[in-house]
């Protein structure tokens, strides 16, 4: 993509500053964006898209992260491409079937029909949502309370949805392509749960519950109403078996398997993140 900037949106987030950090240790022209830190970058802003795009040859999209309108996406999109950029990489999301998720529809249509080359990562749900996200804190707490039942989940670590996003922006030969990342296996939050137990060293139960305890339980801890019906419905369709099967992604992308859940519970757990400070 020769030596014009790759705007990275959501630079803070969980892939975002992991897919920053590899395009400058590969000397990169990086131009990391965000609402708070770097280029500022703001989806409701759209002051904020013409500097944050100008000089850009590539860009990778993280519009789930923001919860913003779908239509500002295509949008963006379209200013984009009228702007030179000639690689879009976007952040999806996968469903029970393998087609796109409710919602993401507009972002990935725009993507498609943009004329550059584009392509779309749908990720399982990632291994760091246990330890830098909304599943932390029960996990400090001592009891993942989840409405997940004995569903299971092909986790896959923020680390392979990084490595692969960066190929895409770097090298040539993803164009046109929709990788359906996740992780080697299908674990329920029930054996999650015991992995990170034997990891710290620490007592952490599952307690299964029911969508709309669920849905109580996170706006009494400050989610908004709507945000808080959305998680509990997905992690119902775990229940339902939404993720119980492994994408092929990582290893088309990058020609490896992805990485196994348990390497990532024990570099976490070395970290010290999931043992609560003493009272």
């Amino acid at each position: 993509m020769n030596d014009s900037p790759i705007l990275v949106i959501g630079a803070r987030g969980k892939t975002g500053r992991r897919v920053a950090a590899r395009l400058e240790t590969l000397g990169a022209p990086v131009r990391a964006a965000s609402r708070t830190t770097g280029t500022r970058f703001d989806w409701d802003d759209r002051a904020t898209w013409g500097p944050a795009l100008d000089g850009a040859g590539a860009v990778y999209l993280v519009p789930m992260a923001e919860y913003v309108d779908m239509a500002a996406v295509a949008a963006f999109v379209g200013q984009a491409v009228d702007r030179g950029v000639r690689r879009l990489v976007l952040l999806s999301a996968r469903t029970k079937d393998g087609d796109v998720v409710h919602g993401q529809e507009p972002a990935e249509e725009a993507v498609r029909a943009s004329g550059a080359e584009w392509t779309i990562l749908r990720p399982a749900w990632f291994s760091q949502n246990f330890s830098e996200d909304y599943l932390l804190p029960p996990i400090l707490a001592g009891d993942l309370a989840v409405p997940t039942g004995e569903g299971r989940e092909a986790f896959v670590d923020a680390e392979d949805i990084a490595d692969v996003a960066v190929a895409a922006l770097t090298r040539d030969g993803h164009a046109g392509e929709t990788y359906e990342l996740s992780g080697p296996e299908p674990l329920s939050f029930r054996t999650v749960a015991e992995m990170i137990a034997a990891a710290s060293g620490r007592e952490i139960r599952y307690t299964p519950l029911e969508k709309t305890a669920y849905a109580e339980l996170l706006r009494s801890g400050g989610f908004p109403d709507d945000l808080s019906d959305e998680v509990a419905d997905l992690m119902d369709t775990l229940r339902q078996g939404a993720g119980d099967r492994v994408g092929d992604g990582v290893r088309r992308a990058l020609g490896r398997d992805p990485r196994p859940f348990a390497d990532y519970v024990k570099e976490t757990a070395a970290t010290g993140v999931w043992n609560p400070p003493a009272s």
